[in-house]
């Protein structure tokens, strides 16, 4: 079952929350650097990391699932979220240059179709990064946070996961390695700077980026009926026949002069 819309955002308005936010901006950041000119959707419940996209961007849209419930996003301008079904996006197929998924996969009850979504609405050259509490982290192993309900994964599960769906991994990365205690949130920082390089297995988020495999499709040719001529005599079926050469006693006998009577 997935998580309220209502305890999302009552998380990421917390000091623990904020500081996720912060760690997982940065991270976006490094891998996409500037979208400007580019189509973007945020899906699951990633709006609080959109909003370092929007100024930049073409466009961003916010897709949250049903089973989730939605909020009007962003706040101080016109609405750019949409509640939707997570196995039937409502978008054309190669839409969006970029896709975030966040709080989206964990808590799906079809985690490859919800994936094939977003294959089918990523554009060919698109990029897509896809965030998950990671199996040893310490975030997946408390229900006090949103990234502690659902399955957690290690890199090479999502990574097949992400292959099933016909998205190819193309790099990932490791975020949040604050304990997830609201107290320690101010620490998350130097926790983060320590803790890439003490005990990187032990974060609590990974992040892995894909790209869209496309496939090129080739025509099958169909069978035309063409009109033949038939011969009225046509030669039976068989070996053909094979001409002899005459015996030699034979072949002297015919060609020699006849005999005179005496």
């Amino acid at each position: 079952m997935r998580r309220d819309v209502l305890e999302l955002r009552q998380f990421y308005a917390s000091d623990l929350g904020r500081a996720a936010r912060a760690m997982v901006e940065r991270k976006l950041t490094e891998a996409w650097g500037d979208v400007a000119g580019l189509d973007v959707l945020v899906l699951g419940y990633a709006t609080p990391f959109a909003s370092q996209l929007r100024p930049r961007a073409r466009r961003v849209v916010a897709a949250m699932p049903a089973q989730q419930g939605v909020e009007i996003w962003p706040g101080d301008g016109r609405n750019l979220s949409t509640l939707t079904p997570e196995d039937s996006l409502p978008f054309a197929n190669a839409l969006f240059d970029r896709i975030l998924v966040v709080h989206g996969l964990e808590e799906s009850a079809d985690p490859v179709g919800f994936l094939r979504e977003v294959w089918r609405v990523l554009a060919p050259s698109g990029r897509a990064i896809v965030t998950v509490a990671s199996r040893n982290g310490l975030w997946a192993n408390t229900e006090r946070t949103p990234f502690g309900h659902g399955r957690p994964y290690s890199r090479s599960q999502l990574a097949e996961l992400l292959r099933e769906a016909d998205l190819e991994p193309s790099g990932w990365t490791r975020a949040l390695y604050v304990p997830p205690v609201n107290w320690m949130a101010g620490w998350a920082e130097g926790f983060e700077q320590a803790g890439s390089r003490l005990w990187p297995g032990f974060a609590g988020l990974l992040l892995m980026e894909a790209v869209k495999q496309t496939f090129a499709v080739k025509a099958q040719g169909q069978r035309a009926r063409v009109r033949a001529a038939r011969p009225v005599l046509a030669p039976a079926p068989g070996a053909a026949p094979v001409s002899r050469a005459p015996d030699a006693p034979a072949l002297r006998q015919r060609l020699a002069p006849p005999r005179r009577r005496s």
